[in-house]
């Protein structure tokens, strides 16, 4: 009787790569071309351990992306998606749509699209429309979250409120004692609940600083906002932080320029850092200290963990939590005029 290893010679693979794909296995990436190969010799040699599973090739993936960041522009959704486009890719899939819940009418738009194209199952990333994702969850095979708090789907995210603490105790650390904060909401939350500030005020807090109201601003995710709102805090205010910690970049450089016009060098009299590690953040004058989140394999890991539950490998949710890493760029330099503040 044919073994694995009698497969894994005639096709020039290891055993452990033919083991995968007689079980349907997607948590690594094998190739089309080999998952063929693999299955045509297994036939020749009447090999009777292949799993009579759905193939993923005949699954059928959409994605749904909250609405208060816009998918087509925004840099971080960007690059999750791009994750989620090249894992389907290498499984012969494609993504057959992305989606945002902006209105009540888009829900029935979703509904349509996932009963006419036969949708197996969805990638949410973050939190969207408590309606839809209910439906979604009840009429949808299988459900991967990226970043999402609900603990009855599998999630892969990362630790945001560690990570903003980690950043705001390095701005602590270099000196700064009056450290500002830019942000927005989870979904309709109250901003102050969002897990990014929730971090930065911890790290406030056990280093037994205060919080100056004046300079903790609702940008409501929005570029436009982060810098209007910020120059007119500078304008307003008699003095000025010497740190600012953003929850994105791109609210970061925004504020970043409205410190400029107002004067004000960076590092040497403000300081700011970000989130994201976007590919901009490292462009900018100077360039901008930040959180790298590996967004690029968020997206990746989403999908290979979509392929177990609609294989039926795993029942529990899965919650998995990608490292995160500090970038220290020239923004957030140490200068002795700003720690002496």
């Amino acid at each position: 009787m044919a073994k694995l290893k009698d497969i894994a010679e005639m096709v020039g693979v290891s055993i452990s790569t033919v083991s995968r794909v007689m079980k349907n296995d997607f948590s690594r990436s094998v190739s089309e071309e080999t998952r063929r190969k693999i299955r045509e010799a297994a036939e020749k040699l009447d090999y009777k351990g292949v799993r009579n599973e759905a193939k993923p090739s005949s699954y059928r993936i959409g994605c749904v992306v909250a609405a208060p960041q816009n998918k087509y522009n925004n840099p971080y959704f960007m690059v999750i998606l791009g994750g989620i486009e090249r894992a389907l890719e290498e499984a012969g899939l494609r993504l057959e749509f992305t989606f945002s819940i902006e209105k009540p009418a888009d829900l029935q738009q979703l509904q349509q699209l996932v009963r006419e194209q036969h949708i197996d199952g969805i990638i949410i990333v973050e939190r969207i429309d408590p309606d839809a994702y209910r439906w979604i969850k009840d009429n949808v095979r299988a459900v991967i979250g990226v970043d999402l708090p609900d603990r009855s789907v599998p999630v892969v995210g990362y630790d945001r409120m560690g990570a903003a603490q980690e950043a705001v105790e390095y701005l602590i650390r270099s000196g700064h004692k009056r450290i500002g904060y830019l942000g927005g909401s989870e979904y309709h939350d109250f901003y102050r609940l969002e897990k990014r500030y929730l971090g930065y005020e911890k790290a406030m807090r056990e280093a037994g600083l205060s919080i100056d109201d004046d300079w903790v601003i609702d940008v409501k995710w929005d570029v436009a906002l982060s810098y209007e709102l910020t120059k007119k805090a500078f304008e307003r205010n008699g003095s000025a932080p010497t740190a600012i910690f953003a929850a994105s970049d791109t609210m970061a450089i925004a504020a970043m320029r409205a410190a400029s016009e107002h004067g004000l060098r960076i590092p040497e009299d403000i300081a700011f850092f970000g989130v994201d590690n976007i590919e901009i953040s490292e462009f900018t004058s100077p360039p901008l200290s930040t959180i790298h989140v590996p967004k690029m394999e968020m997206g990746i890991y989403a999908v290979k963990l979509l392929y177990s539950y609609l294989n039926g490998d795993y029942s529990l949710p899965v919650r998995m939590t990608v490292p995160h890493q500090l970038i220290i760029r020239r923004s957030s330099e140490k200068v002795a005029a700003a720690a002496e503040v």
